[in-house]
């Protein structure tokens, strides 16, 4: 068998180094800009008005990206989502160890809370009293509640889980999470990330691995 040459880096496709274009740029500014008005101001006063006018692009130029406010806050959530499932990828494929996995997936939950602690309150708050965003924030909770559950069967299947009902426990979770980060994150005046973490993780793992040695001393140390 021929050994295998590494391809050199510049047999790459040149438009892996090409320059974000203008237009994902122009999308990015209007994004950054609503999440800095957000830091301060609840979504009811926010407007296309004002949000353009801080980006200095014109009006129109907002509906070139988005339909209207609502859907730039899905785009804003969805980007808190990604961060989220990325984050949990390991854990959630029921890949590594268990105990070592879920730490660094409620890590990058954490470190998603704190970027994005104002987006979150601000949906969360705005959907008490509107219709679509509530709809919006509700399936932004519930999609982590099947990926959770199934982890959390795999893992009962395995023994090192507990018996109980996997989907009301993933949702009670998913929701603790939630409402602790934006209780935390959800100002400019942010709480301390890693105690933050510490309490997320005892949790979590007295939850779920009450049986691993390694989640007590975890816990112990919390």
């Amino acid at each position: 068998m021929s050994e295998e040459i590494p391809r050199d880096s510049t047999d790459a496709p040149a438009s892996r180094f090409l320059e974000p274009s203008k237009a994902a740029l122009t999308k990015a500014a209007i994004l950054d800009t609503a999440h800095s008005i957000l830091e301060t101001r609840p979504f009811r006063d926010l407007t296309v008005g004002t949000l353009m006018k801080a980006t200095g692009l014109s009006r129109p130029t907002f509906y070139l990206y988005f339909n209207d406010l609502h859907s730039l806050m899905e785009t804003l959530l969805d980007e808190a989502k990604g961060g989220i499932i990325e984050g949990a990828r390991t854990w959630l494929a029921c890949e590594g160890d268990a105990v070592t996995e879920l730490q660094n997936s409620l890590r990058a939950v954490v470190d998603v809370g704190f970027e994005h602690g104002t987006i979150l309150k601000a949906v969360s708050d705005a959907a008490t009293r509107d219709e679509r965003l509530e709809i919006v924030w509700e399936t932004f909770l519930s999609s982590f509640d099947h990926v959770v559950s199934a982890r959390i069967e795999h893992d009962q299947q395995n023994g090192i889980t507990p018996e109980f009902n996997s989907f009301h426990v993933a949702r009670a979770l998913n929701r603790m999470d939630a409402a602790i980060l934006i209780k935390a994150f959800g100002t400019p005046k942010k709480d301390d990330k890693d105690a933050v973490l510490s309490a997320i993780l005892r949790v979590w793992l007295s939850t779920l691995y009450p049986f691993d040695a390694r989640a007590a001393i975890q816990l112990s140390k919390g």
